[in-house]
């Protein structure tokens, strides 16, 4: 829409052949902020549409040289989401009615009624911005993922990966769990030289060492047990494109320094092997460690650390983005109800506070997770607090367990933390990760440790 945001500003054409009904319509369209263009005939309006777009038309059925069934028809070849207000004599119903059912958006009756006119243009500009944002909504449903959002932390990040994605600079992603690493390291492929070529991501932390070796390196037949067939790894089948190291901040030191040859020496070799095989990838790193502590605790080598923060990103959490909330909400709501065929759903303007006063500690995989289930649950249209999860909706929580013996200690609040949220997500512990803001391999380790069992299921 051609409108201005503040004040809802519109371009309206009028096309009215009697004039003192082209006056009223102009003078009360102009007291309402609009940016009016009156003509006396439909050949005039047509001449007009062809200079320049307009929010809205609202015509006369009846004028000479053309008539508002052919602005109609004009609308329909060369501006189809334009909307037509058509205004017809009590005598002639019939027409109107028949250009409703061809796609015009409402009609008036003469003598035209003041309030009437005002609210019939204020619903369709209304129903013509809606359809302008489910459109844009529907397509972002369908592309690629992408980062979302307008808050001057996400405006700085996007100015750093335009400068840095061009070149083949090593890049190390830092942020909270959840917060959307990934995308940056999809975006800095898709803006690079090798965006033609492979992008390949591993979760470093996902995988026992052993596995995590064997998926990065490949191996030979016969490598260990099992190793029928002789494997590529990732380094090699991103032949020339960019590998992306999730959560590089839990490997082994052992996997250090086999990631330390492949930086400095650009080559590997296969689990078993013995010949080195040269390869050509940008390596992208993340990691929501802070890799300092890490350092200093002797868990990571200062050496590879040097070699992936050649170039530093961080990707700020979501309770400091302010009105990012709206548009990312709006986003996951429109993709999910597409996933499952239904019509998007509006958010209430009551739903839309109740997420942007959230915490969110899981970021936007939280959100996401939580606009998947209002969509799954809500039946009405619209997305309504109470379509959410009980943590966000506002809902009231059960109450805390009393202090009676003295102040609990970190490990007691954690685990009773642990153990609520566990509960709200009826025990599906992948939720219950991202709410946390850990990955679900940790959450598992805090279970495994409280039980006192050392074997982890992942």
């Amino acid at each position: 829409m051609i409108v201005d945001e503040m004040t809802e500003r519109a371009r309206i054409l009028i096309a009215e052949d009697d004039d003192l009904t082209l006056e009223l319509l102009a003078t009360v369209l102009r007291g309402a902020g609009h940016e009016v263009t009156p003509v006396a005939d439909g050949k005039d309006a047509l001449d007009e549409l062809q200079r320049g777009r307009f929010d809205l038309v609202v015509a006369d059925v009846q004028m000479p040289r053309a008539s508002g069934l052919e602005i109609l028809e004009a609308l329909d070849r060369d501006s189809p989401e334009t909307p037509l207000v058509l205004v017809t004599a009590y005598a002639n119903p019939g027409a109107a009615m028949d250009a409703i059912a061809r796609g015009a958006a409402d009609y008036l009756a003469k003598p035209v009624d003041i309030v009437a006119l005002q609210t019939t243009v204020a619903r369709t500009l209304e129903r013509q911005r809606l359809a302008g944002e489910n459109r844009a909504l529907r397509r972002a449903a369908i592309e690629p993922k992408s980062l979302i959002g307008t808050s001057p932390a996400m405006l700085e990040l996007y100015k750093q990966i335009a400068q840095v994605a061009p070149t083949d600079t090593t890049v190390l992603i830092t942020g909270e769990s959840g917060s959307g690493k990934e995308l940056v390291a999809r975006m800095l492929h898709a803006r690079s030289v090798r965006a033609a070529l492979p992008f390949v991501a591993v979760n470093c932390g996902g995988l026992a060492e052993a596995l995590l070796e064997s998926e990065l390196f490949g191996h030979e037949r016969g490598a260990f047990t099992g190793a029928h067939t002789q494997r590529r790894g990732l380094f090699e089948s991103a032949r020339g494109g960019t590998v992306f190291l999730d959560e590089i901040g839990d490997v082994s030191l052992k996997m250090q320094a086999q990631l330390l040859r492949v930086l400095q020496e650009g080559e590997i070799r296969r689990v078993g092997g013995d010949v080195t095989i040269s390869v050509d990838v940008r390596i992208v790193s993340a990691t929501n460690r802070d890799l300092a502590v890490e350092m200093a605790e002797e868990r990571f080598r200062r050496d590879l650390y040097y070699r992936l923060d050649v170039v530093s990103l961080h990707v700020p959490p979501l309770r400091q983005r302010g009105d990012d909330v709206d548009a990312l909400a709006r986003h996951f709501v429109a993709r999910h109800a597409g996933q499952i065929g239904r019509p998007i759903p509006d958010i209430a303007p009551e739903t839309l506070a109740r997420l942007r006063a959230h915490a969110w500690p899981g970021n936007v995989r939280e959100l996401e997770n939580a606009l998947a289930r209002a969509v799954a649950m809500s039946s009405r249209g619209v997305i309504l607090p109470a379509d959410l999860p009980a943590l966000i909706s506002g809902q009231p929580p059960e109450s805390a367990p009393a202090i009676e013996h003295g102040w609990p200690t970190l490990e007691e609040l954690e685990r009773r933390y642990v153990d609520r949220v566990l509960e709200r997500c009826d025990h599906n512990k992948t939720d219950a990760a991202n709410i946390l803001g850990v990955d679900r391999r940790t959450l598992q380790r805090l279970l495994a440790r409280r039980a006192g069992k050392t074997d982890i299921d992942v």
